[in-house]
């Protein structure tokens, strides 16, 4: 069910609720009044004083958007709208002559029916506060449901490209090998391929993971690479340990280095180095120098893509490509959880 736009709504309910004032209230002043004469000062009241409350409402909700700030913003609704219904109606009536101003000396006078501009502040801010939060629920709602969704697509690409059949070859074809050269190496090899399948296992329903988790898998996932290329692949950490606890969206440095070893050659003479390091204190910078394959392997072209939506459902934060001649350079924003946290910890108290 499709509900009617506010505007629709405040513009069909002021004529009505100027037409219901116009019977309800009668000020002895104005007994002799037309009906019409009444409504058409009940409709200026309704007009000014409906839409006065409703810029006061969107200005906080612009001021202070977020959902854990949705108390400080109900409370600041009501008094500001409660004032503004104290405030303005002398005005009008002022501007029509209902009143002098001598006789606003008196706070009776100033206060007339404060009681019921109070409670009429309350409701609406509620009202209008609940649509507001109700609306914002639905966005989370519907934000979790598309992540979820993304999320099911990444497991698709990590069972169809990350763990596939052929990464699993060639790393039983490694393993073959150093067998029958060193078996000490091979027990190593053995046991980190298992740690990188568990990790892969473990989070890929996740939506984060720390970054010290992260670099710790890729690096058990360089050295499975760098059997295979041992002298012609050369990857470099240099991450400070300052930034260890922001977050990442899990798989998306071993994406980035299994797409970097995809689409470049691999050799001793164009031997391939990756540079993974942060900067500015804000992004993951993965870098590798660029020489592309003249034929590539198999892809589904979706890993960047993948890694770009799952970030803009995070939070719409952007993912930064830069190629040059001799390098390619993805950035991928860092997410500090502590606004996360401080929430949670508010809305537990």
């Amino acid at each position: 069910m499709k509900w009617p736009n506010e505007k629709v709504i405040r513009w069909i309910g002021i004529p009505v609720v100027a037409l219901l004032m116009s019977f309800i209230i009668k000020d002895h002043e104005h007994e002799k009044n037309s009906f019409l004469e009444n409504f058409l000062i009940s409709l200026l009241f309704t007009v000014t004083l409906w839409n006065g409350a409703v810029l006061i409402i969107f200005g906080f909700r612009i001021k202070y958007p977020q959902i854990d700030l949705t108390a400080k913003r109900l409370l600041l609704t009501i008094l500001s709208v409660g004032l503004f219904l104290v405030i303005c109606p002398n005005v009008i009536r002022l501007a029509l002559g209902i009143v002098e101003l001598e006789e606003l000396n008196d706070l009776r006078n100033i206060f007339m029916n404060s009681e019921i501009n109070m409670v009429a502040a309350f409701m609406v801010s509620s009202i209008y506060e609940g649509a507001y939060f109700f609306g914002k629920w639905k966005e989370s709602f519907a934000l979790a449901e598309k992540l979820k969704n993304q999320q099911i697509r990444t497991q698709f690409e990590v069972l169809q490209n990350q763990m596939s059949p052929h990464f699993l070859f060639n790393s039983l074809n490694t393993l073959t090998t150093l067998i029958a050269e060193n078996q000490k190496t091979a027990i190593d090899f053995t046991q980190t391929l298992s740690e990188v399948y568990r990790y892969i296992l473990q989070n890929k329903e996740r939506e984060l993971v720390e970054l010290k988790e992260e670099l710790a898998f890729s690096k058990s996932y360089v050295y499975l690479l760098q059997m295979r290329y041992p002298e012609n692949l050369k990857v470099n950490f240099s991450i400070d340990i300052k930034y260890e606890d922001r977050y990442i969206a899990p798989l998306t440095l071993q994406m980035l280095i299994e797409n970097a070893i995809k689409h470049n050659v691999i050799s001793k003479l164009d031997p391939l180095q990756i540079d993974i390091y942060v900067e500015k204190g804000e992004v993951l910078v993965v870098k590798n120098n660029l020489k592309p394959k003249n034929t590539l392997e198999k892809s589904t072209k979706t890993g960047l893509a993948n890694i770009r939506k799952r970030y803009e459902y995070l939070g719409q934060r952007n993912i930064d490509v830069i190629t040059s001649q001799k390098n390619y350079m993805v950035a991928v924003p860092l997410i500090e959880m502590l606004t996360e946290l401080e929430f949670a910890k508010e809305n537990s108290l």
